[in-house]
């Protein structure tokens, strides 16, 4: 028999199972069941991922000296409240049960907390848990409460909260405030030395500062000793350490490192490494195994940097929270779980089916919203629309257009999308496949949604040219036909090239529109010989099969007068679009 193996169990940590937000900030309702390990938040900007971040930074706060305005609640309406509540998983080492007053357990079923039933067999009994919440007051004011089963409130204390740990990487301003003994910082929670500005204080009490003056401000001072006398004031005036409200010498103090041979304050050194430096200090600060977020994960290090941030956050075996707009820090997080936050605030999990397209073009997960278009013609006719739509460059407002790669593929990856709950658009031809998919997804999308009641982009575009404007819709953005026109005398198997000998040839004008189509989509005759198959395909990219044609096909669909016969099914989808980012509905589409 071989040696039997060995598993290491893992250590009990605690862990956020679920998190519910109620009027905090621009979240007015926010549900969400995070991983047990590593939670990467992506999505566009404003859509409130640094919000779900700060909010668990509040609940876990290790301090009570966090202040909060009328702009922590939604719609700047302290009366309204706000609630920020976690169901917990917490091994004893915290406390939780060493309390004044005992905080009693719940059970969790796999979605929600449940009142624990006495009369359950240990077989039966679900796994314990805890509830906390911190409420902001009406007056401004921040209440941290443990919820009792039986429907009671209990204080949250400071203590518990710190011995649940919180690893906290923020903003710039947060990582200088960590490396100073400022009160409540990681550098003074770390230390914990209360005898220090009594003795900064005596040190420097018993130094003549005044020693150091200038003769002109020597001078100044004994004339105001003078002064004092004469009032009956107290006399004998120098300088030294004085005290005050809201004042700390310790805040002066700081952590120093040499840098080419001279000693220098570690906040001046780059933001990467003072952000850095802020984690190992707060890490060293938990004694156990500590909940950590970290907002933007790119701010201040160079991709390398993210790589080894999130690998390191991935080996340990605490639950984590990232924020990031970085394909380097998506790349390398291979093993965390991938959340996308959509404009409409809801969260949802990207499927592995998204993985290869999120590698391919991240960007389409980094945005507010993402039109998924099945093809290359497709993605330059989204792009010229919206382009029209917003009157804008689309990316000013989080509009990302990304290539589905293909009818099927798009559908895959739509429907991988909408299971996780999250909207994302999409702009498909009917290839006459899984009608009844199509048919879901459109339920489930709206108008987000656009697939040709038949056919492609190509037909419903150049099907509604007039007889009289064939001609001139044939010649490229440069104004020329030549190319074109000979993919559609290759077709015919004619020598001239000319327009009219092609009408001649094609019978009429309804022949030249078909054959158009043929070409422009690459079609292939049945009974073409397979050395000639090839260069028939070939012809859709010398008319619209790029992104540049696309574009092209959809600048002609307004110079062409073909807009108000597609304007019912291109209209909803514009509008669609433009609500996904805030912007109001449109009546037309803009002229300009």
């Amino acid at each position: 028999m071989g040696e039997e193996k060995v598993v290491e169990a893992k250590p009990a940590v605690p862990m956020i199972l679920r998190l519910r937000i109620e009027r905090y900030r621009g979240l007015e309702s926010f549900n969400w069941l995070p991983d047990p390990h590593v939670n990467v938040i992506i999505g566009g900007g404003d859509n409130g991922k640094t919000t779900i971040l700060d909010a668990v930074g509040l609940l876990l706060s290790p301090a009570n000296s966090v202040v909060i305005s009328d702009a922590d609640y939604w719609k700047r309406a302290p009366e309204g409240e706000f609630i920020i509540e976690a169901v917990l998983k917490l091994p004893p080492d915290t406390g939780i049960n060493e309390q004044k007053k005992p905080s009693w357990p719940w059970e969790w079923d796999g979605n929600k907390p449940v009142v624990p039933n006495p009369d359950d067999e240990e077989t039966d009994r679900k796994e314990e848990v805890y509830v906390v919440r911190v409420r902001g007051t009406p007056d401004c004011d921040l209440a941290y409460e443990i919820c009792q089963p039986n429907g009671e409130f209990d204080h949250f204390s400071v203590s518990v909260r710190r011995k649940i740990g919180l690893v906290k990487l923020g903003g710039d301003d947060r990582n200088d405030r960590d490396l100073r003994l400022i009160q409540g910082s990681a550098l003074d929670r770390l230390l914990s030395d209360k005898s220090l500005r009594a003795k900064l204080a005596k040190e420097i009490g018993e130094k003549n500062v005044e020693e150091k003056l200038g003769d002109s401000s020597k001078k100044k001072l004994s004339d105001l000793d003078t002064q004092f006398g004469k009032q009956a004031l107290p006399i004998n005036l120098g300088l030294g350490l004085v005290g005050g409200q809201g004042f700390s010498l310790n805040a002066l103090i700081g952590l120093t490192a040499e840098k080419h041979d001279v000693r220098l304050p570690l906040s001046s050194w780059g933001s990467g490494t003072r952000r850095l430096a802020a984690l190992e200090i707060a890490s060293s600060n938990q004694n156990e195994q500590p909940i950590t977020i970290v907002d933007e994960v790119e701010r201040g290090l160079e991709p390398y940097r993210q790589r080894v941030l999130v690998k390191e956050l991935m080996a340990a075996p605490t639950q984590a929270f990232i924020t990031t707009h970085s394909v380097a820090a998506i790349k390398a997080a291979t093993s965390a779980s991938i959340w996308y936050l959509s404009g409409e605030r809801k969260i949802g999990k990207l499927a592995d089916a998204t993985s290869p397209h999120m590698m391919k073009d991240p960007e389409a997960f980094l945005s507010r919203i993402a039109i998924v278009a099945e093809g290359a013609t497709e993605v330059g006719f989204v792009k010229f629309l919206i382009l029209k739509a917003v009157s804008s460059t689309p990316l000013e407002y989080g509009i990302w257009v990304t290539d589905g790669g293909g009818n099927d593929p798009t559908l895959q990856l739509l429907e991988s999308l909408a299971k996780s709950g999250l909207k994302f658009s999409g702009f498909a031809d009917d290839e006459g496949r899984a009608p009844e998919r199509w048919a879901t997804l459109k339920t489930a999308l709206g108008g987000l949604l656009l697939r040709w009641p038949k056919g492609c982009l190509e037909e419903n575009v150049i099907e509604h040219v007039a007889d009289n404007d064939l001609e001139k819709f044939i010649a490229d953005p440069d104004g020329d036909s030549g190319e074109r026109l000979r993919t559609l005398a290759l077709r015919l198997k004619i020598e001239e090239k000319s327009y009219a000998a092609i009408l001649a040839a094609a019978g009429s004008p309804e022949n030249v529109r078909k054959l158009i189509i043929a070409a422009a989509t690459g079609s292939v005759p049945a009974g073409t010989p397979e050395d000639q198959k090839k260069a028939l395909k070939s012809h859709g990219k010398t008319w619209f099969k790029t992104v540049g044609g696309g574009f092209e096909l959809g600048s002609k669909m307004l110079a062409f007068g073909i807009w108000p016969t597609l304007e019912g099914q291109l209209l909803p989808f514009v509008n669609a679009i433009r609500q996904s980012v805030d912007l109001p509905v449109i009546a037309e589409l803009p002229d300009e």
